[in-house]
């Protein structure tokens, strides 16, 4: 485990910055949270949600957000769906289905509850294909991630007493063993389609 000294805002600063390298995340970038404040504390998921872990990891979120300019969403527990946090405006540009509900700890988790208050106009996305995904506490982020995932293991592999994992995504490759994925620097491909 990392060291005590290192706080929660630090450890997830340093895990969002190496899945940002990582996965080639740029601007406009979308990244899905999922957190269990339970299992931070040490405790089973969904029992013992508090907010001062979730102000901690939505800082060390909002760190790389504002300088990389990614989008950050956080997903809320299975009493909602795992719908997720997002703010109206990105929702909106996106096409994303808005859900009426209000996420609070008991329905939603203490994370979810924690960000959609830090939000200029808040709402609930149904689902979204995100570029790269932070899981903290194995919720199960893989349902808004766009396929193909590619997983990822940062340095840091654990926030408190919850298991870290990550992941990025990838374009398909499609085509078969005639495919070209990349042009020759000198030459465009030779050979002819049927």
């Amino acid at each position: 485990m990392e060291e005590a000294s290192v706080g929660i805002a630090d450890q997830v600063e340093r895990i969002l910055s190496e899945l940002a390298e990582a996965g080639s995340l740029r601007a406009g970038s979308l990244v899905v949270f999922g957190v269990s404040t339970s299992e931070v504390l040490g405790r089973r998921i969904g029992t013992a949600g508090t907010e001062p872990p979730a102000a901690q990891i939505y800082e060390g979120a909002e760190r790389v957000r504002r300088r990389i300019g990614i989008e950050t969403l956080w997903q809320c527990c299975e009493h909602l769906n795992r719908a997720l946090v997002a703010e109206r405006a990105l929702a909106e540009a996106k096409g994303w289905t808005v859900v009426s509900a209000v996420p609070v700890p008991k329905a939603g988790g203490s994370m979810a509850a924690y960000a959609y208050r830090q939000l200029k106009d808040p709402c609930l996305v149904e689902a979204v294909q995100a570029h790269a995904g932070v899981d903290i506490g194995e919720t199960m982020i893989g349902m808004h991630l766009r396929p193909v995932a590619v997983p990822f293991r940062p340095q840091i592999r654990w926030i408190g007493e919850a298991r870290v994992n990550a992941a990025y995504t990838r374009p398909k490759l499609i085509g078969g063993a005639r495919a070209v994925y990349e042009l020759p620097q000198q030459n465009a491909p030779s050979g002819t389609c049927e």
